[in-house]
C-alpha cells in the first residue's frame, strides 16, 4: 500500500495533513454534536457526557495510554508512523480547545455536520491505511484483541465501535444515538470506497505485434515491468504476443496513448483493480 518510492518528508507531510484534518473534523463537527460513532474520539465523547470535562483531553489521554501499551505489538515502521499521527492528532485537539473553544454546534443542521464528520473521518482513515499507519485508538484495541483472542481484527473493530454507539443512546438521548448509529454505518461503507479509490490501478492486457517496443516504454518511461505470453489468433492463426502489466491511473492514460501511436489496431483490455500485491505496489509482508 505504501508507495516504495515516496520519500520520508512526503510521507510525513501527508500524515501531518491527515492528522490535522482528522482532529479538526472531530473538534468542529463531532464533539459539539456528541456524535459517538466509534473510535477513541467517540469513547471520549461518552466519557465527557458521563463525567464532564473535555472530549479533546480524554482523547489525548486515552491515545497516549494505548500507544504505550501497544507499541511493542506493532511493527517498528508502522508503530513510528502511528505514534506520530496519534501525537499530532491528539495535540491539535488539545490545542484547539484553548485557541478556539466550541461548546455548541456551529450550525443548526446536525445532518450536514454528521455528513462532513464521517466523510472527513473516512477519508483521513483511508489515507492512514494507504500509508501503513493509523491514528491509534480502536485500531490498537483491535490489534490487542487479535493477539490474545481468536477474534478477527475486523470483527474486533466492529464490536468495539458498535459498543460505543450503543452506549451513546443511554448517556445522551435516542436522537444522538441514532445520529451516531447512522454515522457508524456511513463511515464503514465510505472508508471502503475511499480505500478502493486510493488503491485503484489499471490492469492492461495488450495483444500486439510490437511487444518489444511497448515493453521498452513500460520499463523506461513508466518504471514498471510486464509479462509477455505467446498466443495465436483464432481466425488468422497468426502468432501474437500478449502483454500483461499494471500501472496507476495517470500512467494508464500515457500507456494507452503510446500503444495507439505505435500500433493503432492493437487489441487492449483495461480493467480496474484495487488489490495489486507485489513489488512497486502493495507489500506482501
Amino acid at each position: 500500500m505504501l508507495d516504495e518510492h515516496m520519500g520520508p518528508i512526503k510521507k510525513y507531510s501527508i500524515l501531518t495533513v491527515g492528522a490535522v484534518v482528522l482532529a479538526l473534523a472531530n473538534y468542529v463537527f463531532k464533539f459539539p454534536n456528541h456524535f459517538s460513532f466509534g473510535g477513541v474520539a467517540g469513547f471520549a465523547v461518552i466519557l465527557s457526557g458521563m463525567f464532564g470535562g473535555s472530549a479533546s483531553t480524554y482523547t489525548f489521554v486515552i491515545n497516549m495510554l494505548l500507544l504505550l501499551i501497544a507499541f511493542p505489538i506493532l511493527g517498528k515502521e508502522v508503530a513510528m508512523r502511528s505514534f506520530y499521527v496519534s501525537i499530532v492528532f491528539s495535540g491539535v485537539l488539545e490545542v484547539a480547545q484553548y485557541v478556539y473553544p466550541i461548546d455548541k454546534p456551529i450550525t443548526n443542521q446536525p445532518v450536514l455536520e454528521l455528513v462532513f464528520s464521517f466523510m472527513l473521518l473516512a477519508v483521513c482513515s483511508a489515507i492512514f491505511f494507504f500509508m501503513d499507519a493509523s491514528s491509534g485508538g480502536t485500531d490498537i484495541i483491535a490489534l490487542i484483541l487479535k493477539k490474545y483472542t481468536s477474534v478477527s481484527i475486523g470483527m474486533a473493530l466492529l464490536l468495539v465501535d458498535f459498543a460505543v454507539v450503543a452506549i451513546s443512546f443511554f448517556v445522551y438521548n435516542p436522537t444522538v444515538g441514532l445520529f451516531s448509529f447512522a454515522g457508524f454505518l456511513a463511515k464503514s461503507f465510505f472508508i471502503d470506497s475511499v480505500i478502493e479509490s486510493l488503491n485503484l490501478c489499471k490492469y492492461f492486457t495488450i495483444v500486439s505485434d510490437n511487444a518489444g517496443t511497448i515493453c521498452d516504454y513500460i520499463h523506461k518511461e513508466l518504471n514498471h515491468s510486464a509479462t509477455i505470453m505467446s498466443a495465436e489468433g483464432s481466425y488468422s492463426h497468426e502468432p501474437k504476443k500478449v502483454i500483461m502489466t499494471v500501472v496507476n491511473r495517470d500512467q494508464a492514460l500515457k500507456l494507452r496513448k503510446f500503444v495507439r501511436s505505435v500500433e493503432p489496431h492493437a487489441f487492449m483490455m483495461i480493467t480496474n483493480s484495487s488489490e495489486i500485491i507485489g513489488k512497486g505496489f502493495r507489500n506482501t509482508m
